[in-house]
């Protein structure tokens, strides 16, 4: 089986920058005029210091005052007008993020997901949190930073050329802080995500299991594990810390020593009347600014590290293979029938297939029981025969054409399902048993409900179709799940109608009652039921049995 290639976490982040560049090329618009603008500030200050020496009120005093108070509103305003397009680009992240999963999740092919438990796969989604606000920071921040530091340099070399040595000196220091720190810090940012979506596993765990948790007595198992989970992910907080407390460090050493440089150089330079004092004033300035740019940069990575730390969270859902979309498209037609040939299934942490060389052929309108102990293949065999997973040997033939060579949403679209792992949805009844279609209607709906057995339970909801189901079905019975799912697979109008314990636990005569309808000839389905069920042997035209992968 084919794999997507995995990516780097730095180029998940440049894809996500490419998809944004548009709005991108406006911020570092924006940012260009506010580093420019933030120069204004050192500039006038000299200016009005020298105005100021002369001891004299004038015109010229007055207007650069103006001038500099002026440009700091105007660099505010072009700080909101990027606040504004970062909001954009926040909502399209999260609206991008939630399709895309919701796209995905109902399309990843089955086999990706057998080592995953998919709801908490589902929880990378809140990375997505992450991701909106850490690239707002990174956004806003970097650029300005970086043309701050990059105008500051150019207009401190003006003053003396000490001042160009002592900037390729501060890009050196900048590239070392961000060169032999950075890497660790996102692998140990990697690290330290992975123990705490661990932790946050097992506390959902403990909440889908809270029934099996409270009746476990004295037992501290919860906490003994939780309490194992949170000590590895602290270890890797804390050797994320570290990388943090280097950054920092250098961060200082970066201060300390750029503002030792200005000061005595700068003061020597005055001394030696090479600058004047407004000159100086406006370089500290500067220096100022530059060293809080470069602070943006330092403690910016924290961020930097958690928006490819959610990047790559992200990829472990965005990463995994789909189902082909592609193919021939199947009708509805008179004769739809099945074979399936030589056909056989394995995984690969079991030696023995699930599946043998299966061979069956199922034919229009017929109605297939499938038998045989637990263990034996049976529920594989359905879902191979839904497509929900693909078979390892052998084809299935739907109307002639191999499935693998068909679209298999228009396939599904013919199938109506009833197994054994579904369960309603957190919806209304109608949404449950119609998906959406609006083909189907209230009276379609009530007269399948009647034939299931659901009359009554419709009567005494006070919203009718329109109540709403909790998820799995938590407020209503085993049996009342068991027939809403039951009557969706029949309100699909199938051409094959795949059932897996449909009638479990449903009184003798009511079972009786439902597989007669189910198997009338009227019904211009194919039937396929695996069950334990005695009352579906006299009702189906075959019986196939299975032991230990194979038809007996």
């Amino acid at each position: 089986m084919s794999q997507m290639p995995t990516l780097h976490p730095w180029k998940r982040f440049l894809g996500l920058l490419q998809m944004e560049r548009k709005d991108i090329f406006q911020i570092a618009y924006y940012a260009v005029f506010s580093g420019f603008m933030a120069l204004t500030l050192p500039l006038g200050i000299q200016a009005i210091i020298n105005l100021i020496q002369g001891a004299q009120m004038s015109t010229s005093w007055v207007v650069l005052v103006v001038l500099v108070t002026i440009g700091v509103a105007f660099t505010g305003a072009l700080q909101l007008m990027q606040l504004r397009i970062i909001e954009t680009i926040q909502q399209r992240i999260f609206t991008r993020a939630s399709f895309e999963l919701s796209y995905r999740f109902p399309k990843i092919k089955m086999e990706e997901l057998r080592a995953y438990y998919p709801p908490e796969l589902a929880n990378r989604f809140f990375d997505t949190l992450t991701i909106q606000k850490g690239l707002s920071k990174i956004l806003i921040d970097v650029p300005a930073a970086l043309l701050q530091i990059l105008f500051a340099l150019l207009l401190l070399s003006f003053y003396h050329p000490f001042f160009i040595v002592f900037g390729f000196m501060l890009l050196g220091l900048i590239y070392v802080v961000f060169k032999y720190t950075a890497v660790k810090g996102l692998e140990s940012s990697l690290e330290e995500s992975k123990h705490k979506y661990k932790v946050a596993h097992w506390i959902q765990e403990i909440a889908r299991a809270v029934v099996s948790f409270k009746l476990s007595g004295k037992t501290q198992l919860a906490l003994t594990k939780n309490d194992g989970l949170v000590k590895e992910y602290l270890k890797a907080r804390e050797k994320h810390f570290k990388v943090l407390v280097i950054q920092f460090i250098q961060m200082i050493g970066f201060k300390v020593v750029v503002t030792a440089g200005l000061l005595l150089i700068g003061g020597a330079l005055v001394l030696s009347q090479e600058m004047n004092i407004g000159q100086f004033v406006a370089a500290e300035i500067i220096i100022i600014l530059v060293i809080s740019s470069v602070e943006k940069l330092i403690l910016g990575l924290e961020s930097f590290y958690d928006v490819l730390t959610s990047l790559e969270k992200l990829g472990q859902v965005v990463d995994k293979e789909l189902e082909s979309q592609e193919g021939d498209m199947v009708s509805k037609t008179d004769d739809f029938g099945l074979v399936l040939k030589n056909l056989s299934y394995s995984v690969p942490d079991r030696k023995e297939p699930i599946l043998q060389d299966i061979s069956v052929q199922i034919a229009p309108k017929s109605r297939l029981l499938i038998r045989g102990e637990s263990g034996s293949g049976k529920s594989t065999l359905l879902r191979l025969l839904a497509g929900v997973i693909e078979p390892t040997a052998g084809r299935i033939y739907i109307n002639k054409a191999a499935m693998s060579s068909i679209n298999l949403n228009s396939y599904r679209d013919l199938l109506g399902l009833s197994l054994s792992e579904e369960t309603p949805f957190e919806g209304t009844i109608k949404e449950n048993v119609s998906f959406g279609n609006d083909d189907i209607t209230d009276v379609q709906i009530r007269n399948v409900f009647s034939e299931v057995g659901l009359t009554d339970f419709l009567s005494d909801q006070a919203s009718g179709l329109q109540t709403l189901l909790k998820p799995e079905g938590k407020q209503i019975s085993y049996t009342i799940a068991k027939k809403i799912i039951l009557a969706r697979a029949i309100l699909k109008a199938p051409q094959l109608l795949i059932l897996e314990d449909p009638l479990d636990q449903f009184s003798k005569e009511e079972a009786a009652r439902i597989i007669a309808y189910l198997t009338h000839a009227d019904r211009n389905w194919s039937l396929v039921v695996v069950s334990a069920n005695k009352l579906w042997e006299s009702s189906c035209s075959d019986i196939v049995t299975l032991s230990n992968g194979k038809i007996e």
